[in-house]
């Protein structure tokens, strides 16, 4: 009971993210290169989990609103945890995709599509809401700095562009005309309005290594958080792409699908870069002692958009390399998933240490990052968390 009432009463956003990296493990399973019964019979039991997750970490929250408000309220003054706030929408849309591509075996298409539009009109209400309320509270109230930059400040505006992925998707069970032509031009809207901002936001967290050089170590596994909207924008671009004809005809549709691998292959090659410089940095830190925290489901969830990607890349240009750069990546990917997963069910369900509020100086947070008026206690939440 102890921990139960921690849950709720210390119960921050970030959370959320678990229920990304998992459910990423489901749907890049469905379109690797290799397919096998154990394969979708194992991503169909992962989509079962999560999707319980989800449900019971949402009922969560609300108790956590209900009971401590005070608290929930606290979180978006905060200038690590508000950007948080885009994890819950990306959860409702990962899971979303995985009831269409997975749940559909078990509760059948009508129910799976049902579910899936809602989760997507949400998660897509709620990432277009993080996307703007996030940036502007940090434009207005944060006392941030260049110094203060890390890869948490991409979480609000990549909910967009998995909104644009996962619509992708939708795109053949909304009527045709102009209701279909509408839904694709908006998916790729929202593909360039989260391109955009992170084309503005990966170019500070690089000033930050380059000339402060002091990300804490709690902060490390954030960089991996890049690899979020160049994987997901990979993927978005081809499965709109290989949806497009159903909406669009002629060059455009022709264009549009040229275009996924016109754009994708260029951003590989620099998330395959950034990927090689976090893995450096991540070994480093590890070697000196890198603390568990919430934070670690950051290897997950944007690795999982790479193989995503490489998916898409593999089906629309046949070349062998991307496929089995998927399938190295989803081996990859499943080891991280594993192990992040088993440090969080230790630290949450054996240990409860997870729910407790931590304590102490703020470690991933610089001394003049604290927004004004902010509570230590709150920037402790935020950094340990």
């Amino acid at each position: 009971m102890g921990k139960l009432s921690e849950l709720f009463a210390n119960l921050t956003p970030n959370w959320f993210a678990s229920i990304m990296g998992t459910g990423i493990v489901a749907t890049a399973a469905v379109t690797l290169p290799i397919q096998f019964p154990v394969l979708r019979s194992a991503a169909t039991v992962i989509w079962g989990v999560v999707f319980l997750l989800l449900i019971l970490l949402t009922a969560a929250t609300v108790v956590h609103w209900v009971r401590h408000r005070e608290t929930a309220r606290s979180h978006h003054n905060n200038p690590v945890m508000a950007h948080f706030y885009g994890a819950p929408p990306m959860a409702m849309l990962t899971v979303g995709a995985a009831t269409l591509l997975l749940g559909k075996d078990v509760i059948g298409e009508r129910l799976a599509l049902g579910i899936d539009a809602g989760l997507w009109a949400l998660g897509t209400i709620l990432g277009l809401a993080s996307a703007v309320a996030v940036p502007y509270v940090q434009f207005t109230r944060h006392n941030v700095t260049a110094a203060d930059a890390f890869g948490g400040w991409l979480m609000p505006v990549v909910p967009p562009m998995v909104s644009a992925s996962t619509g992708a998707l939708l795109l053949p069970y909304v009527p045709a005309g102009q209701l279909r032509l509408t839904m694709l031009m908006a998916c790729y809207a929202m593909f360039g309005l989260s391109l955009m901002a992170s084309l503005i936001i990966i170019p500070l967290i690089w000033y930050r290594l380059a000339v402060h050089k002091n990300l804490a170590p709690s902060a490390v596994p954030t960089l991996w958080i890049v690899l979020g909207p160049l994987g997901q924008s990979i993927t978005a671009a081809n499965l709109l792409g290989s949806n497009a004809h159903l909406a669009a005809s002629g060059a455009l549709a022709s264009g549009l699908e040229v275009f996924g691998v016109l754009y994708g292959v260029p951003v590989l090659g620099f998330a395959l870069m950034w990927a090689a410089m976090a893995a450096v940095i991540t070994v480093r830190i590890v070697r000196r002692g890198l603390p568990f925290s919430l934070t670690w489901w950051s290897f997950t969830f944007p690795l999982g958009t790479c193989v995503t990607g490489l998916n898409g890349l593999a089906a629309h240009t046949h070349l062998a390399v991307f496929g089995a750069m998927a399938v190295a990546g989803y081996i990859l990917l499943l080891g991280a998933w594993a192990v992040v997963a088993a440090r969080t069910f230790h630290g949450s369900v054996v240990k409860g240490v997870l729910f407790q509020a931590p304590t102490g100086p703020a470690p991933a947070v610089p001394a003049g990052a604290a927004p004004v008026g902010a509570s230590p206690s709150t920037v402790s939440r935020a950094a340990a968390a």
